[in-house]
């Protein structure tokens, strides 16, 4: 199940929404042309590695040139592979541009950068002795869209079903399309507990308590930005 588009018009034109994208793919692009070594250290510098961060609140240097704390915004614009970013990109591209009209382009920006911290942090605090780098846009985009499902609980989504060989697209409201994604990662997230996984990378590992966390966070901030205030705009 995966959405294609919604019903919802903007008034005005989400800039920081395309800038968002843009910068995720312009970073992906220049991931592809280093070697493997060189990708493996630029995640390691830049992506969120639990038990560095771990020491680094402990007070434990860790000998990086990047700040650990400051991985918490870096990994954000990092993605493990070419589906790991389309598929954050489309969800971002389509939940995205009516939070912003919404928040206006200034709340917005920070509304999505303090989602992706929470959501990593919330990743982090269930593997805190990983080290294994974690990485990408998705615990802010979750966090985009707990604030969707509060302020447009029955917009519609197009969407695009496999049932067996055929293929349908459905228009979903969207209290059931995310509260549905919502709950998979909620589930997935307590059926990972102390099962050693790959989180976040191109191996297939998925950072379920981020995408649970960063869904909460932005139910959560959204209203205190000024979601359902008609004039929050700026």
């Amino acid at each position: 199940m995966f959405p294609i588009s919604d019903h919802n018009p903007t008034r005005i034109t989400p800039y920081v929404t395309y800038a968002l994208i843009g910068a995720n793919v312009f970073i992906f692009l220049y991931q592809l042309r280093l070697t493997p070594p060189q990708l493996e250290q630029f995640f390691q510098l830049y992506a969120v590695v639990p038990k560095e961060l771990t020491a680094s609140f402990g007070g434990i240097p860790v000998n990086q040139s990047v700040p650990e704390p400051l991985t918490l915004v870096t990994s954000q614009f990092l993605h493990g592979g070419f589906l790991h970013i389309l598929g954050n990109m489309l969800f971002l591209w389509i939940f995205g541009n009516n939070i912003e009209d919404k928040l206006g382009h200034i709340k917005y920006i920070i509304f999505y950068i303090t989602c992706g911290v929470l959501a990593a942090l919330a990743q982090w605090f269930f593997s805190m002795q990983s080290g294994i780098p974690s990485l990408g846009a998705s615990g802010a985009i979750a966090g985009v869209m707990g604030a969707y499902i509060l302020r447009f609980p029955h917009a519609k989504i197009r969407t695009l079903v496999f049932l067996g060989p055929l293929i349908v697209f459905p228009d979903i409201p969207a209290i059931f399309f995310l509260g549905i994604w919502f709950l998979q990662q909620a589930l997935y997230g307590i059926a990972s507990l102390n099962v050693p996984s790959n989180i976040g990378m191109e191996s297939g590992g998925v950072a379920y308590w981020a995408h649970a966390g960063g869904f909460v966070f932005g139910a959560i901030l959204g209203p205190l930005l000024g979601l359902f205030s008609e004039d929050s705009r700026g």
